[in-house]
């Protein structure tokens, strides 16, 4: 297990729950439109933030910034100590760094001073766009690279005396991901940031990001993720609770589950499905619903659904717990099973 790190109020690692992660994309600076931005992602979910700091006044915008939101705020600083110490001490919860581009030991040793009295964690690591030249040479690009980079940066910070750590070790690449998480979960304690960076946009990012992240997950690696996608971040947050539902990490919603298409469907199951899922979306309830194409398996398939219906031309049962409940006529089915949904949401 590893160890636990409070960002804020927010502790990730030590048995806590996976914590969710975007990133903003409006100019920090810009105070009204960034603060709408995090506020937006905060009610879908995210649990923590990221911004940029590109200049002092993004620095110095954060003291203000916080003043408006209720999640934790992190800021993303590079290639400036002078930068990364103006946001700790305008409020950040944490900062992310790369101490091989942040500058001396002097600058090095610098930041990590007002790390420590600022109380804040750090988080570090590598991409393949920043493996430490040496590694590079002698691993190529890998996952070996990458971890060995990570922890070249982890030790910069012991050296200085930081210890609230997160590390991350993040490829375009999903196996070399999986695989660098995977040797590095064996080396160190510190909490790790999931994600599959540099995914891309639409399917294939999702696709990529679950697979990756979705991997670790279920090998208990990973205590906070960020599903990059070149896209609205609201999408990130809503992708990422899917892949922590999807690896039984995240009970408190409704599960809708439905039958794949087949010959011996008779009604619009299909349609149905969606119509269902659109109706429990922004429900946080433990509960498990079932659309089934037919009443040949479907009861059965779902016997551990709250509720379900297995339907045919002229008639359509709905079954709780896979037992029959009642058989209504196909026409007059969905405005039964859509009562019974809302009186089961509604009720304790």
């Amino acid at each position: 297990m590893s160890k636990k790190v409070f960002i804020g109020s927010t502790a990730i690692g030590g048995g806590e729950d996976i914590k969710v992660q975007s990133m903003t994309f409006t100019k920090t600076s810009d105070v009204d439109k960034t603060v709408c931005q995090i506020n937006e992602l905060d009610n879908f979910g995210c649990d923590i933030i990221r911004v940029s700091v590109l200049d002092e006044a993004d620095a110095y915008a954060i003291s203000k910034i916080k003043e408006k939101i209720k999640i934790p705020l992190v800021a993303d600083i590079h290639f400036s100590s002078n930068l990364a110490i103006k946001a700790i001490e305008s409020g950040a919860d944490k900062i992310r760094i790369n101490p091989g581009n942040i500058g001396d030991k002097t600058q090095i040793e610098k930041v990590a001073s007002a790390i420590k009295l600022h109380k804040i964690p750090v988080r570090v690591g590598a991409n393949t766009g920043s493996i430490n030249k040496e590694h590079l040479m002698r691993y190529g690009k890998s996952a070996t690279a990458l971890v060995e980079s990570a922890l070249d940066n982890v030790k910069i910070l012991e050296d200085c005396g930081v210890n609230d750590i997160v590390v991350a070790v993040k490829s375009s690449n999903v196996k070399m991901t999986v695989d660098a998480y995977r040797q590095l979960a064996k080396l160190v304690d510190y909490p790790l940031h999931l994600g599959v960076t540099e995914a891309g946009g639409g399917e294939l990012a999702l696709v990529k990001s679950s697979i990756g992240i979705g991997s670790l997950l279920l090998d208990g690696i990973g205590d906070t993720i960020r599903v990059s996608l070149s896209d609205d971040s609201v999408k990130e947050v809503i992708g990422a609770h899917e892949i922590l539902r999807s690896c039984g990490l995240e009970k408190n919603f409704v599960e809708v589950v439905s039958c794949p298409t087949c010959g011996r469907c008779e009604y619009d199951c299909m349609s149905l499905a969606q119509e269902v899922r659109e109706l429990v979306k922004n429900y946080k309830k433990p509960l498990k619903i079932a659309v089934m194409g037919c009443v040949v398996n479907g009861p059965g398939e779902a016997a551990d659904c709250e509720l379900g219906i297995a339907g045919g031309k002229d008639k359509c049962i709905i079954f709780k717990k896979g037992v029959t409940f009642k058989s209504v006529e196909t026409a007059f089915a969905k405005n039964e099973f859509f009562n019974m949904i809302k009186e089961m949401l509604n009720n304790g």
